[in-house]
């Protein structure tokens, strides 16, 4: 197994990156975030996981450990692929798809494209466990900070707002704010919105 590559960057992409290491050029396929974590330098050092397939044989690079175990977490779970995964980490931050899944949230999962609300709640129940024990996540805490977000998409929703479109905005808001009260965070919400 592959662990890290680290080397020249040669190529970059919002979907894959590649990097040359000793005359060789690896291409591993990314997410979003792990694109919004590269910098512009010439040297880089992603972690990866190698993906055997009967027909192929791919790489993929991550920005940290914690991105690449959420990663494997994901696809360890029935009916979700390598390419969803991927998706699922370029809609979301690790820390949020973590936080999602710890505190129950069908919603959040289901609103990532391609997954649907069976496959959301099997997320949830294959992984939620996992998560809560891997990285010891009290269940209260995570609940009692999602308690602000739902109280301020209610009111949004109340405003007239589609919950997708707000939720994102939210989602935003407090990855920027971890303490805004609702009221903070509905006034940013509707200046976003």
């Amino acid at each position: 197994m592959i662990s890290h590559i680290k080397g020249k960057l040669t190529e970059k992409n919002p979907t894959h990156v590649v990097i040359e290491c000793h005359g060789v050029g690896y291409m591993l396929n990314i997410s979003l975030h792990t694109f919004s974590q590269i910098p512009d330098g010439e040297d880089l050092k992603l972690f990866t996981h190698l993906q055997v397939k009967e027909d192929s044989h791919t790489l993929y690079g991550f920005s940290s450990v914690a991105e690449r175990e959420i990663f494997r977490l994901l696809i360890s779970v029935s009916g979700i692929g390598a390419s969803i995964a991927r998706t699922m980490l370029s809609s979301l931050t690790p820390k949020q798809v973590r936080e999602g899944i710890a505190s129950s949230d069908v919603a959040l999962i289901q609103s990532i494209k391609g997954i649907g609300a069976k496959t959301a709640q099997r997320v949830i129940i294959d992984l939620k466990d996992k998560i809560l024990k891997i990285y010891d996540i009290d269940e209260v805490s995570v609940s009692q900070g999602n308690t602000n977000k739902d109280e301020a998409l209610s009111a949004l929703e109340v405003l007239g707002f589609v919950r997708k479109q707000a939720e994102r905005v939210v989602d935003k808001i407090i990855m920027a704010q971890p303490d805004a009260n609702v009221e903070t965070i509905i006034k940013q919400a509707l200046k976003n919105l």
